[in-house]
């Protein structure tokens, strides 16, 4: 019979949260303990987990390598969830404890093989890297905004503001937890949000959603491919 890997997770995004419950309900050799909104909470909760789901972006804007140094004194291993422009955080919260991390635009499949790796001692699995184009080297973005992508269209003149706002929001994060990431106000985020989309259209790639965000994020080399993507 195999082993059940006990989880926890601190994250403040509720419908995340939901989600990662009913998921892990049905996956048998994974059960999750406790969920907090806090570190704080989870600790206090005195509930004793193989792994826990840490959350680099969290409301009480606590510091994330504080963070995972108090849950690894716990004994449980220290797997971070973060947006795609977080990447500056990972030194420091590598350092701190964290056995591995993940974007969020990975999907559940992904985070539960990432987990039994570290539960059984295997390499870890890294955030998303670029994949490889045709020559087998990373694809790199198109050229600075402004310029044409390889496939003729133009690419929308975003701020440096913008483009991390994006890169936040799209890689699966609320707008107040990407307001956060990118350390402006929610409201600001919102007015950005439009300006972006309103670029996207007037350059002729017409955005609307969440959904037609990510993959302007993604036809423009901001974003990982989704798995299994083309």
């Amino acid at each position: 019979m195999a082993r059940v890997i006990s989880l926890a997770a601190v994250e403040d995004d509720r419908m995340l949260l939901s989600g990662l419950a009913a998921w892990l309900a049905r996956t048998p050799d994974l059960r999750l303990r406790a969920a907090a909104a806090t570190v704080d909470e989870l600790l206090r909760r005195r509930r004793r987990a193989d792994v826990v789901l840490l959350g680099l972006e969290l409301a009480d804007r606590s510091d994330p390598a504080d963070n995972v140094r108090r849950i690894a004194a716990t004994g449980a291993r220290v797997l971070v969830v973060g947006a795609a422009g977080a990447a500056a955080q990972l030194p420091a919260v590598r350092a701190a404890g964290a056995v591995a991390h993940l974007t969020r635009d990975r999907d559940l499949n992904e985070l539960a093989r990432a987990v039994r790796r570290i539960v059984t001692g295997r390499p870890e699995l890294p955030g998303r890297e670029p994949e490889p184009g045709p020559s087998g080297t990373p694809d790199a973005p198109d050229g600075p905004d402004g310029e044409r992508r390889a496939g003729g269209t133009p690419r929308p003149g975003l701020s440096g503001q913008e483009q991390r706002l994006l890169l936040a929001y799209a890689s699966g994060l609320t707008l107040d937890a990407a307001a956060r990431c990118t350390g402006i106000r929610p409201a600001t985020a919102r007015t950005y949000l439009e300006r972006i989309k309103r670029k996207y259209r007037e350059a002729g790639r017409p955005t609307y959603t969440k959904l037609d965000l990510a993959d302007r994020a993604r036809e423009d080399g901001l974003l990982g491919r989704p798995a299994g993507g083309s």
